[in-house]
């Protein structure tokens, strides 16, 4: 079977058998001319199951239903003609279909990311979900339904928003209140706004006064999240363009939050977290792709490591590792736990840190610890140790 028949067989079998989670496609053959992403997921309608396409465009997003032959043949006709990457989630196990510039083609099958089928039944909600899903911006942001309920695929948005909102309490009441000034809030890739709006209602639950700026790239998306405030009544949340790495606040701020920044961008949010004396960091990594081209495993690992998805999970961890060590050696405490269930979401790490007022291990034990491990992989570069002057 040739490499893209055996994945396309992958797609159509997985959505037969129930056990499709969604597949994205990117590295567009033509970027200048049409999305730079497309995702595909289960729906269920009232017309029956559907796949839905959403075509990702820098400034929008459109998105379409359709009956799942027709859905899945317009896949196949955009991944042989207009895609050179693909990522099919099945709870069977997880395939990446990859095409060369020359043409030659891979599939690799991988570990599966979600083990539970995805939930169809948008209707279906948690009791300690119902409380948050009545609030007004998750209906006006397209979540919620006018009963409260989530819109079709939104089930799982919606329980990560629940459980960010529980975090968010607890860290917040974690780190207290030092003062009575307007706390400066920053929502780094603030995107539809999902997370910014739960930021400002757990602060408006505490009674805390602030003032929250969601930073974000596509110009649509701010003007949107803008009117929405604006109808919702939320004074004290505003919504501004522009890029992680060059976003300049006129003063400190004492809570970031940064989730699902790709790659790289969420070491640019922590440096800025950093570098603005933020009391409270709060990122949930994904993309890891800049330390794997780089790895080459001490011998004692070399022989785990040849397999290219334990390679890959150990990029990851090294990374994010590597970020809470620098984190402590610039004077936080860091956690590192599961955000969400795996069904909910494959990227499910945290990253909190609180700002300690003092203690902590010495700095050249921690720089100490950083140069072995950079040495041990022979890690050349890394975003957020480069941005702090922390590299070996």
């Amino acid at each position: 079977m040739f490499p893209a028949t055996e994945f396309l067989h992958h797609l159509r079998s997985s959505w037969q058998a129930s056990t499709f989670v969604k597949l994205t496609l990117s590295e567009p053959e033509h970027p200048q001319k049409g999305p730079r992403n497309l995702k595909a997921r289960p729906v269920e309608l009232k017309e029956g199951r559907r796949l839905c396409l959403v075509h990702c465009f820098p400034t929008r997003e459109t998105t379409q239903n359709h009956p799942p032959e027709e859905g899945t043949q317009l896949l196949a006709d955009a991944l042989t003609r207009d895609w050179r990457r693909a990522h099919l989630f099945t709870t069977a196990g997880d395939f990446l279909f990859q095409r060369q510039r020359s043409g030659h083609i891979t599939v690799r099958a991988q570990r599966p990311t979600f083990l539970t089928p995805p939930s169809l039944q948008h209707d279906r909600i948690h009791p300690e979900q119902a409380a948050l899903a009545r609030e007004p911006f998750l209906q006006k942001l397209g979540v919620t339904n006018a009963r409260g309920l989530p819109r079709p695929g939104k089930a799982g948005k919606l329980r990560q928003i629940q459980r960010f909102s529980e975090l968010l309490g607890h860290l917040l009441d974690e780190c207290g209140r030092k003062n009575q000034n307007t706390l400066r809030v920053a929502d780094m890739g603030a995107g539809k706004g999902y997370l910014t709006f739960a930021l400002a209602l757990a602060l408006r639950q505490r009674a805390w006064s602030a003032e929250i700026v969601g930073i974000e790239a596509r110009p649509e998306l701010v003007a949107a999240s803008n009117s929405a405030a604006r109808e919702l009544g939320f004074p004290e949340l505003r919504f501004e363009v522009g890029q992680i790495n060059q976003w300049h606040p006129p003063q400190d701020i004492d809570v970031l939050v940064a989730l699902h920044a790709c790659n790289t961008a969420t070491d640019d949010a922590l440096f800025q977290g950093i570098s603005h004396h933020a009391t409270l960091l709060l990122t949930s990594p994904c993309c890891h792709q800049e330390l794997r081209p780089q790895l080459s495993p001490p011998p004692l690992l070399a022989p785990l490591l040849d397999h290219g998805i334990l390679l890959e999970r150990q990029a990851e961890i090294l990374t994010d590792g590597i970020r809470a060590l620098l984190l402590e050696l610039h004077g936080y405490r860091t956690k590192v736990f599961e955000f969400v269930e795996p069904e909910h979401s494959g990227k499910n790490l945290m990253l909190a840190a609180i700002r300690r007022e003092s203690g902590g291990r010495p700095e050249a034990s921690l720089r100490s610890e950083l140069r072995n491990l950079f040495e041990a992989f022979q890690i050349r570069h890394q975003r957020l140790a480069q941005n702090l002057g922390e590299m070996p």
